[in-house]
This record gives structure tokens, C-alpha cells and sequence, in this order.
């Protein structure tokens, strides 16, 4: 099985990814290390992706998925994913493929993003975040005003 942790920026996908990797023992994967350069560089500057630039990116995080999946290996991908074109490609439908959306208030989330360091994303691409998200309805939903282990329980439990 894989898990994609997707929702927008600042919403809190590695700190859930790398909490269920370690409770599962499955590899946790951020797909910020599938983005080329180029499009590193473009965030960076305050510039949003247009799709044109994450196709590429996406195409590698499906390629790297179906990979561990053919090895017989389940794994956790952080990924906004926030258009349902982009987990069409991921895998939505697929048995094998899981999808988790983290939503929460745009306040709460930029809060968030005002905290953390080192991360290339600024917050001023916070608006073109959650312009972008077409929110599921077919993958598992959480608050993420919940504590992080909590959150962790409810997708032990929902993918039990």
C-alpha cells in the first residue's frame, strides 16, 4: 500500500508523514525531493508552478511509487496532489494507492508556515495553494487542529 499525504503547503505532511513511517515501518518520502531545479527555484522566487511544471514532478513521484509497489513495498508520500488530475496520475483508484487530505484553516496554516525554517516555500504562495485544491472526496479527511498522533491513529485505523 501507499499512502499520500496530500494537502497544501504548511499543513503538516511530513511531520504526519514521518510519524506514521516510523509507527508502520514503512519509508516516508517527501515529493519536495522529486522537483527539479527549475521549479525549486521558481517557488523560491514566489513564482507558483503552473501545471506544465509539475507534470514532470509528478510523473517521477508515480514512477518512484509504482517501483516500490512492483518490489512489494508500501510507503508514505508527502505530496499536495491538489488537483484531482494530479492524483488521477498518482494513482487514485488503485488499490494499492491511499490518499489522506490534511485540511485546515488558512490562518492556522500560515501560522505554521511563519514558524518553521528552511523550507522554500514561502507563504506568500499560500493563496495559490488553496485556490489550486480541488479537496477530495474520496480519501481520508483529517482536522489538522488535531495533535499529530492523533492524526496517526485515524489513518491506523481507517486503512485497518
Amino acid at each position: 500500500m501507499f499512502l499520500v499525504l496530500m494537502g497544501v503547503a504548511g499543513s503538516g505532511k511530513t511531520t504526519l508523514g514521518q510519524a506514521l513511517g516510523r509507527r508502520l515501518g514503512w519509508e516516508f518520502r517527501d515529493a519536495d525531493g522529486f522537483h527539479p531545479p527549475a521549479n525549486i527555484a521558481k517557488m523560491s522566487a514566489g513564482t507558483p508552478l503552473q501545471d506544465e511544471d509539475r507534470w514532470p514532478w509528478l510523473r517521477a513521484i508515480r514512477a518512484h511509487m509504482e517501483t516500490e509497489h512492483a518490489a512489494r513495498r508500501s510507503g508514505i508520500i508527502a505530496c499536495s496532489a491538489l488537483k484531482e488530475s494530479y492524483r488521477d496520475l498518482l494513482g487514485r483508484g488503485e488499490p494499492w494507492v491511499r490518499f489522506v487530505h490534511l485540511s485546515g484553516s488558512r490562518n492556522l496554516i500560515e501560522d505554521r508556515m511563519r514558524a518553521r525554517e528552511g523550507h522554500f516555500m514561502p507563504v506568500s504562495l499560500l493563496d495559490s495553494q488553496f485556490a489550486t485544491l480541488e479537496s477530495p472526496d474520496d480519501a481520508i479527511t483529517l482536522d489538522i487542529s488535531r495533535p499529530p498522533e492523533a492524526l496517526v491513529d485515524e489513518v491506523l485505523r481507517q486503512i485497518a
